[in-house]
Protein backbone atom coordinates (compact mmCIF):
# COMPACT_ATOMS: atom_id res chain seq x y z
CA UNK A 1 0.00 0.00 0.00
CA UNK A 2 2.73 2.29 0.72
CA UNK A 3 4.52 1.81 -2.49
CA UNK A 4 1.35 2.17 -4.32
CA UNK A 5 1.02 5.63 -2.50
CA UNK A 6 4.26 6.75 -3.25
CA UNK A 7 3.82 5.78 -6.74
CA UNK A 8 0.66 7.64 -6.77
CA UNK A 9 2.24 10.70 -5.03
CA UNK A 10 5.30 10.48 -7.35
CA UNK A 11 2.51 10.62 -10.89
CA UNK A 12 0.53 13.24 -9.27
CA UNK A 13 3.83 15.17 -8.94
CA UNK A 14 5.13 15.06 -12.40
CA UNK A 15 1.45 15.96 -13.54
CA UNK A 16 1.68 18.79 -11.47
CA UNK A 17 4.73 20.10 -13.04
CA UNK A 18 3.81 19.12 -16.10
CA UNK A 19 0.31 21.35 -16.32
CA UNK A 20 2.89 24.30 -14.84
CA UNK A 21 4.81 24.19 -17.33
CA UNK A 22 2.19 23.98 -20.23
CA UNK A 23 0.58 26.90 -18.40
CA UNK A 24 3.97 28.68 -18.00
CA UNK A 25 4.77 28.23 -21.84
CA UNK A 26 1.14 29.50 -22.57
CA UNK A 27 1.05 32.41 -20.75
CA UNK A 28 4.51 33.21 -21.59
CA UNK A 29 4.07 33.51 -25.86
CA UNK A 30 5.97 36.45 -27.27
CA UNK A 31 2.91 37.42 -29.68
CA UNK A 32 4.48 39.60 -33.00
CA UNK A 33 1.61 42.26 -33.52
CA UNK A 34 1.30 44.45 -36.23
CA UNK A 35 -1.16 47.35 -36.30
CA UNK A 36 -2.35 50.32 -38.68
CA UNK A 37 -2.42 54.12 -37.47
CA UNK A 38 -6.09 54.15 -36.66
CA UNK A 39 -6.13 51.90 -33.36
CA UNK A 40 -2.82 52.00 -32.33
CA UNK A 41 -4.16 54.78 -29.30
CA UNK A 42 -6.01 52.27 -28.44
CA UNK A 43 -4.18 49.23 -28.76
CA UNK A 44 -1.31 51.01 -26.79
CA UNK A 45 -3.78 52.00 -24.28
CA UNK A 46 -4.97 48.03 -24.08
CA UNK A 47 -2.04 45.80 -24.91
CA UNK A 48 -0.10 46.37 -21.66
CA UNK A 49 -3.21 45.22 -19.69
CA UNK A 50 -3.50 42.34 -22.07
CA UNK A 51 0.02 41.45 -21.27
CA UNK A 52 -0.01 42.32 -17.55
CA UNK A 53 -3.17 40.11 -16.94
CA UNK A 54 -1.48 36.82 -19.21
CA UNK A 55 1.69 36.82 -19.11
CA UNK A 56 2.52 37.38 -22.52
CA UNK A 57 4.75 39.75 -23.91
CA UNK A 58 3.70 41.93 -27.09
CA UNK A 59 6.41 42.54 -29.83
CA UNK A 60 4.97 45.40 -31.95
CA UNK A 61 5.40 46.94 -34.98
CA UNK A 62 3.29 50.04 -36.70
CA UNK A 63 2.88 50.24 -40.64
CA UNK A 64 -0.03 51.80 -43.13
CA UNK A 65 -3.23 48.97 -43.80
CA UNK A 66 -2.15 49.64 -47.77
CA UNK A 67 0.36 50.77 -50.18
CA UNK A 68 3.47 51.01 -51.78
CA UNK A 69 5.99 51.76 -48.29
CA UNK A 70 8.15 48.97 -47.02
CA UNK A 71 6.72 48.92 -44.20
CA UNK A 72 3.09 48.41 -44.96
CA UNK A 73 1.46 45.38 -43.30
CA UNK A 74 0.70 43.56 -46.43
CA UNK A 75 4.42 44.18 -47.17
CA UNK A 76 5.70 42.99 -44.18
CA UNK A 77 3.65 40.10 -44.62
CA UNK A 78 4.59 39.60 -48.12
CA UNK A 79 8.39 39.44 -47.17
CA UNK A 80 7.97 36.79 -44.26
CA UNK A 81 7.80 38.97 -41.44
CA UNK A 82 6.86 37.25 -38.24
CA UNK A 83 3.12 37.96 -37.39
CA UNK A 84 0.54 36.70 -34.75
CA UNK A 85 -2.15 39.39 -34.82
CA UNK A 86 -2.39 41.85 -37.44
CA UNK A 87 -4.73 45.06 -36.88
CA UNK A 88 -5.71 47.19 -39.81
CA UNK A 89 -8.75 48.51 -42.02
CA UNK A 90 -11.24 46.27 -42.66
CA UNK A 91 -11.22 46.18 -46.24
CA UNK A 92 -7.45 45.73 -46.46
CA UNK A 93 -7.88 42.59 -44.44
CA UNK A 94 -10.36 41.18 -46.31
CA UNK A 95 -7.83 41.12 -49.12
CA UNK A 96 -5.23 39.16 -47.05
CA UNK A 97 -7.58 36.88 -46.25
CA UNK A 98 -8.70 36.07 -49.70
CA UNK A 99 -4.68 35.48 -50.71
CA UNK A 100 -4.75 32.86 -48.01
CA UNK A 101 -2.40 35.35 -45.75
CA UNK A 102 -5.18 35.62 -42.75
CA UNK A 103 -7.07 32.74 -41.43
CA UNK A 104 -10.43 32.19 -42.46
CA UNK A 105 -12.92 33.32 -39.76
CA UNK A 106 -10.40 34.77 -37.30
CA UNK A 107 -11.65 38.51 -38.64
CA UNK A 108 -12.93 40.26 -35.40
CA UNK A 109 -14.70 43.81 -35.68
CA UNK A 110 -12.76 46.41 -33.74
CA UNK A 111 -13.37 50.05 -34.40
CA UNK A 112 -14.99 52.73 -36.63
CA UNK A 113 -13.22 55.64 -37.11
CA UNK A 114 -14.56 59.22 -38.52
CA UNK A 115 -12.09 61.59 -40.63
CA UNK A 116 -11.16 64.75 -39.08
CA UNK A 117 -8.71 68.10 -39.50
CA UNK A 118 -6.02 69.64 -37.36
CA UNK A 119 -4.34 72.74 -37.58
CA UNK A 120 -1.10 73.98 -35.93
CA UNK A 121 -1.08 74.87 -32.40
CA UNK A 122 -2.05 78.45 -32.19
CA UNK A 123 -3.08 79.17 -35.29
CA UNK A 124 -7.15 80.42 -35.96
CA UNK A 125 -9.65 76.93 -36.05
CA UNK A 126 -11.10 77.60 -39.59
CA UNK A 127 -14.95 76.60 -39.97
CA UNK A 128 -15.50 72.98 -41.71
CA UNK A 129 -19.03 72.55 -40.14
CA UNK A 130 -21.11 72.37 -43.63
CA UNK A 131 -19.80 71.49 -47.12
CA UNK A 132 -19.00 75.03 -48.56
CA UNK A 133 -16.77 75.79 -45.36
CA UNK A 134 -15.22 73.46 -45.78
CA UNK A 135 -14.62 73.76 -49.63
CA UNK A 136 -13.85 77.71 -48.65
CA UNK A 137 -10.63 76.16 -46.13
CA UNK A 138 -9.19 74.34 -48.51
CA UNK A 139 -9.66 76.58 -51.27
CA UNK A 140 -7.40 78.98 -48.87
CA UNK A 141 -5.06 76.98 -47.57
CA UNK A 142 -1.83 77.29 -48.75
CA UNK A 143 -0.82 73.53 -48.00
CA UNK A 144 -3.03 70.57 -47.42
CA UNK A 145 -1.48 67.10 -46.03
CA UNK A 146 -3.56 63.67 -45.62
CA UNK A 147 -2.05 60.17 -45.21
CA UNK A 148 -1.09 56.99 -47.19
CA UNK A 149 -3.76 54.88 -45.64
CA UNK A 150 -7.59 54.36 -46.04
CA UNK A 151 -8.34 58.12 -45.01
CA UNK A 152 -5.91 59.53 -47.37
CA UNK A 153 -7.35 57.50 -50.85
CA UNK A 154 -10.42 59.01 -50.06
CA UNK A 155 -9.66 62.42 -49.60
CA UNK A 156 -7.11 62.01 -52.86
CA UNK A 157 -9.86 60.27 -54.94
CA UNK A 158 -13.11 61.30 -53.96
CA UNK A 159 -13.73 63.91 -51.47
CA UNK A 160 -11.92 67.00 -53.41
CA UNK A 161 -13.67 65.60 -56.44
CA UNK A 162 -17.62 65.63 -54.28
CA UNK A 163 -16.57 69.35 -53.75
CA UNK A 164 -15.42 70.53 -57.20
CA UNK A 165 -11.92 71.55 -55.94
CA UNK A 166 -9.84 68.19 -57.57
CA UNK A 167 -8.16 70.97 -59.86
CA UNK A 168 -7.53 73.41 -57.41
CA UNK A 169 -6.24 72.43 -55.12
CA UNK A 170 -3.91 69.34 -57.27
CA UNK A 171 -0.68 71.54 -56.95
CA UNK A 172 -0.87 71.95 -52.69
CA UNK A 173 -2.49 69.03 -51.04
CA UNK A 174 -0.26 65.45 -50.78
CA UNK A 175 -0.09 62.47 -49.27
CA UNK A 176 2.18 61.99 -46.57
CA UNK A 177 3.63 58.22 -46.06
CA UNK A 178 4.45 56.60 -42.90
CA UNK A 179 4.15 59.39 -40.26
CA UNK A 180 1.09 61.11 -38.58
CA UNK A 181 -0.13 63.49 -40.69
CA UNK A 182 -0.61 65.81 -37.85
CA UNK A 183 3.38 65.71 -37.32
CA UNK A 184 4.20 67.83 -40.01
CA UNK A 185 1.30 70.17 -39.42
CA UNK A 186 2.72 70.53 -36.05
CA UNK A 187 6.51 71.93 -37.62
CA UNK A 188 4.72 74.13 -40.22
CA UNK A 189 5.41 72.35 -43.08
CA UNK A 190 1.57 72.22 -43.96
CA UNK A 191 -1.47 74.49 -43.05
CA UNK A 192 -3.85 72.02 -42.73
CA UNK A 193 -4.36 67.93 -42.27
CA UNK A 194 -6.99 65.40 -42.21
CA UNK A 195 -6.66 61.52 -41.51
CA UNK A 196 -8.37 59.48 -39.18
CA UNK A 197 -9.58 61.27 -35.79
CA UNK A 198 -7.70 58.67 -33.55
CA UNK A 199 -4.78 59.60 -35.36
CA UNK A 200 -4.70 63.08 -34.65
CA UNK A 201 -5.57 63.66 -31.16
CA UNK A 202 -2.14 62.05 -29.60
CA UNK A 203 -0.04 64.23 -31.57
CA UNK A 204 1.41 67.19 -29.35
CA UNK A 205 1.82 70.69 -30.97
CA UNK A 206 -1.73 70.33 -33.07
CA UNK A 207 -5.04 71.75 -32.57
CA UNK A 208 -8.10 69.63 -33.46
CA UNK A 209 -10.90 71.51 -35.44
CA UNK A 210 -13.54 68.78 -36.00
CA UNK A 211 -14.53 66.26 -38.13
CA UNK A 212 -15.55 67.04 -41.97
CA UNK A 213 -19.51 67.38 -42.58
CA UNK A 214 -21.28 63.79 -42.41
CA UNK A 215 -22.57 64.26 -46.45
CA UNK A 216 -19.10 63.68 -47.40
CA UNK A 217 -17.67 61.60 -44.34
CA UNK A 218 -15.61 58.10 -44.97
CA UNK A 219 -16.01 55.97 -42.16
CA UNK A 220 -13.14 53.58 -41.86
CA UNK A 221 -13.78 50.02 -40.14
CA UNK A 222 -10.88 48.37 -38.06
CA UNK A 223 -10.45 44.81 -37.96
CA UNK A 224 -8.09 42.36 -36.93
CA UNK A 225 -7.53 39.35 -37.86
CA UNK A 226 -4.62 35.61 -37.17
CA UNK A 227 -1.98 35.53 -39.94
CA UNK A 228 -1.69 31.82 -41.31
CA UNK A 229 1.79 31.55 -40.05
CA UNK A 230 0.89 32.27 -36.26
CA UNK A 231 3.35 30.55 -33.82
CA UNK A 232 0.55 31.32 -31.32
CA UNK A 233 -2.67 30.80 -32.50
CA UNK A 234 -4.55 30.55 -28.97
CA UNK A 235 -2.74 33.34 -27.39
CA UNK A 236 -3.72 35.12 -30.35
CA UNK A 237 -6.98 35.06 -30.39
CA UNK A 238 -7.23 35.75 -26.41
CA UNK A 239 -5.84 39.01 -27.88
CA UNK A 240 -8.51 39.56 -30.12
CA UNK A 241 -10.88 38.69 -27.64
CA UNK A 242 -9.60 41.18 -25.48
CA UNK A 243 -9.81 43.94 -28.16
CA UNK A 244 -13.01 43.65 -29.27
CA UNK A 245 -14.98 42.83 -25.62
CA UNK A 246 -17.46 44.99 -23.62
CA UNK A 247 -14.28 45.90 -20.85
CA UNK A 248 -12.52 47.13 -23.71
CA UNK A 249 -15.23 49.72 -25.66
CA UNK A 250 -14.86 52.64 -22.85
CA UNK A 251 -10.79 52.79 -23.74
CA UNK A 252 -11.72 52.45 -27.54
CA UNK A 253 -13.83 55.52 -27.11
CA UNK A 254 -11.52 57.42 -25.56
CA UNK A 255 -9.05 57.37 -28.14
CA UNK A 256 -11.65 59.02 -31.15
CA UNK A 257 -12.93 55.48 -32.03
CA UNK A 258 -16.32 53.89 -31.94
CA UNK A 259 -15.87 50.34 -30.73
CA UNK A 260 -18.05 48.03 -32.84
CA UNK A 261 -20.89 45.39 -30.74
CA UNK A 262 -19.94 42.19 -31.13
CA UNK A 263 -22.70 39.89 -32.17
Amino acid sequence: MRIFRAVLLKCLAVAFIGSTVAATNVQSAELHVMTSGGFTAAYQLLGPRFAAATGNTLNTIQGPSMGKSAAAIPNRLARGEPADVVIMVGYALDDLIKQGKVIPGSRVELADSRIGMVVREGAPKPDISSLDALRQTLLHAKSIAYSDSASGVYIERELFKKLGIEDDVKQKAKMIPRIPVASVVATGDYEVGFQQVSELLPVKGVTFVGTIPESVQSVTRYAAGIPTGTSHPREAKALLDYLSSPEARPVVESTGLQPVSQH
